[in-house]
């Protein structure tokens, strides 16, 4: 199966010009023009593998920079080096996750302090003011 930059993109839930910044930086081979008079770029599904599992690193939080680096200690079989890669998301997520824990619990004070009425500004006002 080979598909134009535009099916590749939308089967890779991408626009075109994502697709395009990707070859720019390195992450998607620009595939040669097939046909007369300058033809098309045809893409198979090894680059519909490669467009998905960027968009799905991405997702994990990790940086245009850290996925070239996966890309190539994947063709290297650089285990190690990626399970350290993958270890420092997981402290950066996990630090995240306890900012936003500790952002939830002051905000569920505030309404709660806040819901219980009485004299002057609403604490969740008075709050975000100072």
């Amino acid at each position: 199966m080979t598909m134009t930059i535009g099916k590749l993109a939308d089967a890779g839930g991408v626009g075109v010009e994502t697709v395009r910044y990707y070859q720019r930086r390195g992450l998607l081979d620009e595939p040669a023009r097939t046909g007369s008079y300058g033809g098309v770029r045809r893409y198979g599904e090894p680059d519909l593998r490669r467009l998905r599992f960027i968009r799905s690193a991405q997702g994990a939080g990790f940086t245009l920079e850290q996925i070239a680096e996966l890309l190539d200690l994947d063709a290297r079989n650089d285990r190690s080096r990626a399970r350290e890669l993958a270890r420092e998301r997981l402290e950066a997520l996990d630090a995240r996750i306890a900012e936003l824990s500790r952002a939830r619990d002051a905000l569920r004070k505030l309404a709660h302090e806040c819901g219980r009425g009485g004299e002057g500004p609403c604490p969740i006002l008075a709050a975000f003011d100072g």
